[in-house]
């Protein structure tokens, strides 16, 4: 039972109530009789009568019972704040009982109940079938199972992904198709899985973006990053740079608007703005990504299936801004050939580790079509975007509610699941210098790489 979580019964549209009425009547109750105890101590209870009810002070009653109920009061306002998660619980489970019987997704016949007169019998309601949903909050991730017996309401049962998100205001992670039944996962209190920068890691393969998000770029391969100015564009493409730059990866930067990370050429190699440069620079990965995928094969430790990570090989990126906007530069015949490279490279990269970080400011069909879209396994979408623009980055048959929070770094991601969620980039403080901290970071590389240089040259 603690697997699958707290039962959802009919009786559950009136949870909240229960719940108060149970915990805080034995308060209420202490509290008045502290006050009368001296009074209850001195009764008679063999003689006593309701004619005697007389002699109560009034006065001191109402004030036992305002106190009473003052201290109900600060019990539940200390239970709120104390067990938050608790009182959420009791909201999200009366929630889906109501969903439940005012979808009318039950069966009920009409019963015959006897009153305490003969005459006074009549028909009740009784509930022959209700659905059986389990819910379960653990780990920030509530999870929401349903029995699926392939009867009437097994359509509403199985699609049930718009009225958990907005009733619930969470956001679905996963949703599973299990043996009899069907398993939702829900992001819980969104914004408290959003992590500062310095919580931002990359390791095995993996770079952690939230408390529970992670974009699993060895299994998941290329990023498509879309937003509008003010969006956190940006500072989210930097805080990936910092974040690579701690790994043995080797980054290739383009900013052909000679823009924010255009800056970044005066603290660490390999960052383009110039056109010629661009393209160069794009021929280049390509060409080291084909050389590499047959410089593995040749390798002693090679194995069928095996990636670079295995041999030991650091990953590669390209990380491309203002990608529409370069396009949009170039002539035909450039840009069909630097279409036809960028396709080679994200769908032969993932195995000799050269992965692409695009982004742009708006998802345009000319330049991310034929597919080219569906191979960027991890999308965000930041800041304010149309209907059409979600449709790009997502796909246009989405069954998705989009809202807008006038929150920095807010957006949606998919992160290869086809499972959009909500998204936050990782909090940088005000006056983050990226410019030094990457430029220690890039010393720092350098550093380290002279002494293995040098460490080889000594050996040999």
């Amino acid at each position: 039972m603690k697997q699958r979580g707290k039962r959802i019964r009919p009786s559950g549209k009136d949870l909240v109530f229960h719940f108060t009425i149970a915990s805080l009547l034995p308060v209420f109750l202490l509290v008045v009789g502290l006050f009368h105890v001296k009074t209850i101590q001195q009764i008679n209870w063999q003689d006593f009568n309701l004619s005697q009810a007389d002699k109560i002070d009034i006065p001191y009653l109402i004030i036992s019972f305002s106190v009473a109920i003052l201290i109900c009061l600060l019990v539940a306002f200390v239970f709120k704040r104390v067990r938050y998660d608790t009182v959420k619980q009791l909201y999200h489970r009366q929630k889906l009982a109501k969903m439940i019987l005012e979808n009318k997704w039950y069966e009920s016949e009409q019963v015959k109940t006897e009153g305490f007169f003969k005459d006074s019998a009549g028909r009740t309601k009784k509930i022959t079938y209700f659905p059986k949903m389990y819910y379960r909050l653990k780990n920030g991730l509530i999870q929401i199972r349903v029995e699926i017996t392939l009867g009437k309401y097994q359509d509403q049962l199985l699609h049930l992904e718009k009225k958990l998100e907005s009733g619930l205001y969470c956001e679905l992670t996963d949703k599973e198709l299990k043996d009899s039944y069907v398993e939702y996962t829900l992001l819980y209190d969104t914004i408290a899985s959003r992590i500062s920068i310095d919580e931002v890691e990359a390791k095995d393969g993996k770079l952690r973006l939230m408390k529970n998000v992670w974009w699993e770029y060895d299994k998941l391969p290329h990023m498509l990053i879309a937003g509008g100015t003010g969006g956190g564009k940006t500072y989210f493409i930097l805080t990936l740079i910092e974040a690579l730059l701690h790994t043995d990866s080797k980054l290739y930067i383009l900013d052909p608007k000679n823009a924010d990370l255009a800056d970044l050429g005066s603290v660490m190699a390999n960052v383009y703005y110039r056109k010629e440069d661009l393209l160069s620079c794009i021929e280049t990965f390509y060409e080291e990504m084909m050389k590499r995928s047959e410089e593995m094969k040749q390798m002693k430790n090679y194995k069928t299936g095996k990636n670079y990570a295995y041999l030991g090989l650091p990953a590669h990126f390209l990380i491309f801004d203002e990608y529409v906007a370069f396009m949009e530069m170039l002539g035909t015949k450039e840009n069909t050939a630097v279409m036809n490279k960028l396709k080679q490279i994200v769908m032969l990269g993932r195995q000799a580790g050269f992965f692409l970080i695009l982004a742009c400011q708006h998802p345009d069909a000319k330049y991310l079509g034929d597919g080219i879209r569906d191979q960027f396994n991890f999308r965000v979408a930041l800041g304010r975007m149309s209907e059409m623009g979600y449709g790009m980055m997502f796909g246009s048959d989405v069954q998705k509610d989009f809202f807008l929070k006038r929150i920095k770094g807010r957006g949606y991601v998919d992160v290869g699941t086809s499972v959009i969620s909500e998204f936050y980039t990782p909090l940088v403080p005000k006056g983050y210098d990226f410019l030094e901290e990457i430029k220690k970071l890039s010393n720092s590389r350098q550093s380290t790489q002279a002494t293995c240089e040098a460490e080889v040259a000594g050996v040999d």
